[in-house]
């Protein structure tokens, strides 16, 4: 099986192998696969057939190099399957295996081939797309005041447009992720979780015609104030890979994301917000919105 580095331009290629995949954890949609690369770690990918398999290739920590679960048309991969399939490609791990293929199987059949470890960084965070778009009921009751700040603020003085993110604004969009990161501090020395996914969303901006990402920026007296990036992932459940807005601004966070709610997951009945890659920060805020569920993400290495 020959294992090629995955790069936007093989997202037309690769979609098919997506349409109807099944598995709800962010690392399974194909852009998100596609853009986080970087000089650390990249994707790569084989076609064995119907099945596309995807691993992550470290170049200083190969310890850490690992298959995701096979995405396939057709076929079914039983824990047998999938133990002779890490052999035979050379690869000792999975990661981000879903709750719901443990499950199926159960611990004590994959645990004749594996030894499972739940990866507590990677658990997803999922909400109903309703409940972030009508923000109803008393313990919303804060993100509410602040969008009806900001509203009064700059919406209703017209210093607010929203639109999609197009090409043309690519500079424009990493300029502003540039300041974004600035007050964060995301560099490879200090964060290196922070700045893969500053690499990602570059990647992911620089390519948005390309890689079927849905998408909204809002300008502020006509700069660039947030953007967010969105993906589907199931026929229920779309990803929000990327959100980024002006801390500084008081309310424009709430405000943009029960906008992204509105326009950008109106197709699916579930946000999925991806992991809080284990910062607390993260964790929090995200907990804020009260999700309905954690899709808990688990790390299978060959016995």
């Amino acid at each position: 099986m020959n294992f090629k580095k995955l790069t936007p331009g093989d997202y037309p290629e690769l979609k098919k192998f997506f349409i109807n995949q099944e598995y709800r954890l962010s690392a399974y949609s194909l852009p998100s696969i596609i853009v986080w690369s970087t000089e650390f770690f990249h994707p790569c990918g084989a076609v064995d057939n119907d099945t596309l398999i995807v691993g992550a290739e470290f170049k200083k920590d190969p310890d850490r190099r690992h298959l995701i679960m096979p995405v396939s048309i057709n076929s079914e991969y039983d824990p047998e399957k999938l133990y002779h399939l890490a052999k035979n490609t050379g690869y000792h791990q999975y990661f981000f295996v879903p709750e719901d293929y443990i499950s199926a199987y159960g611990k004590e059949q994959i645990a004749s081939f594996f030894t499972i470890t739940e990866q507590k960084a990677f658990n997803d965070y999922v909400y109903l797309t309703h409940d972030l778009a009508t923000l109803k009921g008393n313990k919303y009751s804060k993100k509410r005041n602040l969008i009806n700040q900001f509203k009064r603020e700059f919406v209703a003085r017209k210093h607010v447009k929203t639109e999609p993110i197009t090409k043309d604004a690519a500079t424009e969009c990493i300029d502003f992720l540039e300041q974004w990161c600035e007050e964060r501090n995301c560099d490879k020395e200090s964060h290196e979780e922070l700045y893969c996914e500053k690499k990602a969303a570059i990647n992911t901006i620089e390519n948005i015609d390309i890689l079927g990402i849905d998408s909204l920026m809002l300008r502020l007296d006509g700069k660039i104030s947030a953007f967010g990036m969105a993906s589907r992932l199931t026929s229920d459940m779309g990803v929000f890979q990327f959100e980024k807005a002006f801390s500084e601004i008081k309310g424009l966070y709430q405000y943009f994301d029960n906008l992204c709610a509105r326009k950008l997951f109106n197709k699916y009945t579930f946000i999925n917000k991806e992991s809080d890659m284990g910062l607390p920060g993260l964790a929090k805020a995200k907990k804020s919105y009260y999700p309905v569920m954690m899709l808990k993400s688990f790390k299978l290495v060959l016995i």
